[in-house]
């Protein structure tokens, strides 16, 4: 058999943050691990049908968890805050941890002969980034009027009121320009290696004059840049991981329709009108297809982490394609 017979090509799975957590009665690291575990397994059934892939995940509930041991354990003396963009790298690595050795576990009990790895990977943003005008990501927990007025004049954070629950720091959501890790990831999927990348969409860094990196508070758009890494790594498919089997227009109303197939023209089409798809949920995931098939993907499939195997056969999921 030639190396690449049985090979089905190279994919890169974009699961949630919020996947690897149930509900808000399954939130320790345990419950986690457990629910991590559960996604993996479908993507070592995948990667067992010849799939080389790799795996992007969301961190949001995971950095505010962490973000929020940070501020209570400041007010212990002798401890510090983290800083955001040191917060995604922990969480990287945790995720990373949860995932690949439940990957590695499934890999034994299925005989699949793979490795698997988690790269702390950067994700550079330009400084001029319009989204660092208006800041709009609420992070960590609520404080009071009083502390955020404090927090605004001493750190210099944007702080919003949260519809009557308190105040947050809101940061900016900068477009993706360029994995910083792009050649490593290239490199060890090329060679067969299972990677675990771009955790929460990246850590953001910005370049000065020089070109030499540093941390930047913002949030990155998960399948926005799994789009990215997707174009720039060649993969033939997307596969977005989320909470639901199909991609519904007219969500939550009495018209709703779940949808099996739509091409890129399609779907440039049903975000211009701007009423099908949440701002906050399925609008980034379609406007991450659009990225990818524009930047010269083929094939794009959106469903549940349960139904991967059956919409890889074709069998359900949304499929979005150039034409």
């Amino acid at each position: 058999m030639s190396e690449n017979e049985g090979r089905k090509g190279i994919a890169v799975v974009a699961i949630g943050g919020n996947s690897l957590i149930s509900d808000k009665a399954h939130q320790t690291v345990e419950h986690q691990y457990a629910a991590a575990g559960a996604t993996a397994e479908h993507i070592a059934s995948m990667i067992k049908e010849g799939w080389d892939v790799a795996i992007a995940h969301g961190n949001g509930p995971q950095v505010g968890f962490i973000l929020q041991r940070s501020e209570i354990a400041a007010k212990v003396e002798g401890l510090h805050e983290i800083p955001l963009d040191v917060c995604g790298a922990d969480s990287q690595g945790a995720i990373g941890y949860a995932l690949q050795q439940n990957l590695y576990n499934f890999f034994k009990e299925m005989g699949i002969d793979k490795t698997v790895g988690t790269i702390v990977t950067q994700t550079e943003v330009s400084a001029d980034d319009p989204a660092f005008l208006n800041p709009s990501k609420p992070i960590g927990g609520f404080m009071s009027e009083e502390e955020a007025a404090l927090r605004r004049a001493r750190d210099g954070w944007a702080v919003v009121e949260d519809a009557g629950r308190g105040w947050r720091r809101v940061v900016a959501s900068p477009r993706p320009m360029r994995i910083v890790e792009e050649e490593v990831v290239k490199t060890l999927i090329n060679s067969g290696m299972t990677v675990i990348t771009v955790g929460g969409g990246g850590i953001p860094v910005v370049a000065n004059g020089q070109g030499k990196l540093h941390g930047v508070a913002a949030v990155i758009d998960k399948d926005l840049a799994s789009a990215l890494l997707a174009n720039r790594i060649g993969a033939d498919l997307l596969l977005i991981s989320t909470a639901v089997e199909k991609v519904a227009l007219n969500w939550e109303t009495p018209n709703q329709e779940w949808v099996e197939h739509l091409t890129l023209e399609e779907t440039k089409n049903l975000l211009m009108e701007g009423t099908h798809f949440a701002k906050g949920s399925m609008a980034p995931k379609m406007q991450a297809v659009v990225n990818f098939l524009e930047g010269g993907g083929e094939r794009v499939i959106i469903t549940n982490p349960e139904n991967i195997k059956r919409a890889l056969q074709g069998d359900t999921g949304t499929h979005i394609t150039r034409s």
